[in-house]
């Protein structure tokens, strides 16, 4: 697969130009890949208004994932924000007032969106899981029906790598007419297993990927992902709304990586991919014979919910950090590894001996706060907008929020920005070990 991008670059670095553009290193400097970081200078195209280079990469991508694709340099989180503004304007041209029923384990990011466009969120608690939403479609249907959204957003894969029944989740949303939006940040390469998982196969409306997470990309690529249908309606005003949030200089290296990808997910991805799995796969078993409780979920990661050995995760994470193996997340409950094709037989060797050194003890029964309901008394724009102060987590009590740094890792909110900061929520920031939080004055 052509990589014009690419291409251009390296055509444009070869030529040893005079370099009288933006930016100031002129391509010279200590990195090496100066030479290729560029502004839209003429041939360059420009990313919200793609009509060279760029766009024919976009369509490579599209063709990859066989709907309508659009690059971001700033990562899921301008897919998100742009996402939730077609969700809006969507149901503005309805005639109807947004109302997003959403994931409690929405990232922060969703959070950012719904007081910078002024939406409003029903929330969906899936089960006590401060990491997971687990929602069955029954459960979905009984709250379309209660609380009558206009869409409904969820995050699939979520962080321990949880699979929701995206397929009947979206039969449920075209049954009552409501787009269905998907956070696929960490499922890029669901797209390339054997039968593709990726949401918008499954009936999803539109979704974003991290392509950073999972993909052969440079930190900060991600892909916005519509539906055939959707994009008939939004497709001439994506780029458009992207610019409301995003940088007007965005990296022509994170856009030469995406382009690079396309050949790599073309060619050779998806047997290294399906290759990868069978080391997942042994690891895991392994590490379940050795006496560790693995959740089930999404073939690319490992989560082991480490009470279960006789440890918190933080403990094992320490362990194999002092032997420079660092795991994508840890906390009091759990550990998360994020293997990808790149990843040698070496790597998941180490792995897998550093793991089984460590010798199993008694079960840790200090289970984690439960989720509850909380009460709103502002919406999410009021509060984070509001007038605050820092105030010591242990003094919060009956308080508004107004601040999304109280950061349930990673990046969930035990109490959203308008909401009272109940004893539990109190309990569950103590937790995990948030010391302040900002409240409204």
């Amino acid at each position: 697969m052509k990589t014009p991008i690419v291409s251009f670059l390296n055509s444009y670095q070869d030529r040893t130009p005079v370099r009288m553009h933006m930016p100031g290193h002129k391509g010279v400097g200590i990195f090496g890949f100066e030479g290729m970081d560029l502004t839209e200078i003429n041939g360059a195209d420009e990313l919200f208004a793609a009509e060279g280079i760029i766009k024919e990469s976009e369509q490579n991508a599209s063709s990859l994932f066989g709907c309508p694709t659009y690059y971001s340099t700033q990562g899921s989180t301008l897919c998100i924000q742009t996402m939730c503004t077609i969700l809006c304007q969507d149901a503005k041209s309805k005639g109807k007032k947004p109302k997003i029923l959403a994931g409690r384990n929405a990232h922060r990011s969703f959070i950012h969106a719904a007081a910078l466009l002024d939406f409003d969120v029903a929330w969906l608690y899936g089960n006590n899981d401060y990491l997971s939403c687990k929602i069955s479609p029954e459960t979905l249907e009984k709250e379309i029906v209660e609380n009558h959204p206009t869409a409904v957003y969820l995050t699939n894969p979520d962080y321990l790598g949880n699979l929701l029944d995206i397929t009947a989740l979206a039969s449920i949303c075209k049954k009552y007419n409501v787009l269905l939006a998907i956070d696929n940040a960490h499922g890029a390469y669901l797209r390339f297993l054997k039968d593709s998982l990726h949401p918008i196969d499954l009936g999803a409306d539109l979704c974003c990927d991290s392509a950073h997470k999972t993909l052969p990309v440079l930190t900060g690529g991600a892909y916005l992902h519509l539906s055939d249908s959707l994009n008939q309606v939004w497709g001439n005003d994506v780029k458009h709304f992207m610019e409301y949030f995003s940088s007007t200089s965005p990296s022509y290296l994170i856009m030469a990586s995406l382009d690079a990808a396309n050949d790599v997910l073309d060619r050779t991805f998806r047997s290294s991919l399906s290759e990868c799995i069978r080391y997942v796969d042994s690891l895991k078993n392994k590490l379940v014979q050795r006496g560790y409780t693995i959740l089930s979920g999404e073939p690319m990661k490992i989560t082991i919910s480490t009470k279960d050995y006789g440890y918190t995760g933080n403990e094992i994470a320490y362990f194999l950090m002092d032997r420079d193996i660092y795991p994508e997340f840890y906390d009091s409950d759990y550990i998360v590894f994020m293997p990808s094709p790149y990843n040698t037989n070496a790597d998941f060797e180490r792995l897998e001996e550093c793991l089984c050194k460590i010798q199993r003890k008694s079960v840790v029964f200090n289970l984690f706060p439960k989720l509850e309901h909380v009460k709103k008394v502002m919406n999410i724009r009021e509060a984070l907008f509001a007038p605050s102060m820092k105030v010591d987590v242990s003094k919060s009590l009956g308080q508004i929020c107004s601040s999304v740094t109280v950061s349930c890792p990673p990046a969930i909110l035990p109490v959203i920005p308008g909401e009272v900061i109940s004893a539990c929520a109190i309990e569950v920031m103590k937790y995990y070990g948030i010391e302040s939080v900002r409240v409204v004055k």
